[in-house]
């Protein structure tokens, strides 16, 4: 392609950065993104997901970002992506990242995984005897739902945690608390295309603890997050690396996010993989969204409307 017939695709393309009524102009952590595409002359606009009137196949591309209104409504939400021309993530991939059973499967592929209980609606569950321990639901977003217990004296409201999510048809899942998260954080792993088109390291962040705390069921319940942008460890790479390996069309996939915690050998655990809509932390990495406005550009000249 020469120089002009790529700012003509440029100029003649049209993106849309998804997202909900919540954030009808995109959350501010999109703006990077958003401004970097302008710059390189694509078309951008921020429609919802379940706006009717969103003419999807006019775009040629959809990422999905700021859909954050969607676990109450997953399985219409997965209906729509499979709607959408051109979605990245693909929809399959959405599908499959939506409910946490995935975990599941990455940890019989011998990842890293923390260990991970599911208890489906119908399972009755006895609490552990003792320790820290995290409830939550298979499908959520922002720590909704989700609790942290420290037993046996705190059994009783975990029990009751357990039993709401399954009286809204909802599965739990429980896993021990990992410690390291009140002072090492959590570490966000956050990959992007590379010249070759494939997912490579771009940047990385720190995560504070967010969990205080039994989820006593209150809906307007807030989370702060302590973001700080962080350094990983060769550790850490080596299993954001294996993780990438796993995943379903790793070749098809425009971002995803690897979260990890060090377990009680210090050794990263697999906390889960964002491929759907995560926050890919733009303003603690200079560079990072102009990096995926690259990706963007450059799928956009291979698959031209």
């Amino acid at each position: 392609m020469t120089r002009d017939e790529d700012v003509a695709t440029r100029e003649r393309s049209r993106v849309a950065l998804v997202t909900c009524d919540i954030f009808p102009e995109l959350y501010e952590d999109e703006f990077p993104l958003r401004d970097a595409l302008r710059a390189r002359g694509v078309t951008v606009e921020s429609p919802r997901w379940d706006d009717p009137a969103a003419d999807w196949p006019s775009y040629d591309l959809a990422v999905l970002r700021s859909t954050w209104d969607y676990p109450a409504r997953r399985d219409r939400f997965v209906a729509w992506a499979h709607t959408v021309p051109a979605l990245a993530n693909p929809a399959a991939v959405v599908e499959w990242n939506t409910d946490k059973h995935y975990l599941r499967e990455l940890a019989a592929a011998g990842l890293p995984v923390t260990p991970t209980t599911f208890v489906e609606p119908g399972e009755g569950w006895t609490p552990p005897d003792a320790g820290e321990w995290v409830v939550k639901p298979t499908i959520s977003a922002g720590s909704k739902d989700t609790g942290r217990y420290a037993l046996p004296g705190e059994a009783g409201v975990a029990v009751a945690h357990v039993a709401r999510l399954h009286e809204a048809g909802r599965t739990a899942m429980v896993q021990p608390y990992l410690t390291a998260v009140d002072g090492v954080g959590e570490t966000a792993l956050l990959y992007t295309p590379g010249p070759d088109g494939r997912l490579a390291f771009s940047h990385a962040i720190r995560k504070g603890p967010l969990l205080t705390g039994p989820d006593l069921g209150d809906k307007d319940a807030e989370y702060n997050e302590e973001i700080s942008p962080r350094t990983p460890t060769e550790a850490e790479l080596a299993v954001g690396e294996r993780v990438i390996a796993a995943l379903p069309s790793p070749d098809r996939l425009l971002y995803a996010r690897v979260d990890l915690i060090p377990g009680p050998d210090d050794a990263p655990l697999l906390v889960e993989v964002e491929l759907t809509e995560p926050s890919l932390f733009w303003t603690y990495a200079p560079g990072s969204a102009e990096r995926m406005a690259d990706a963007i550009v450059a799928r956009l000249g291979a698959t031209p409307r």
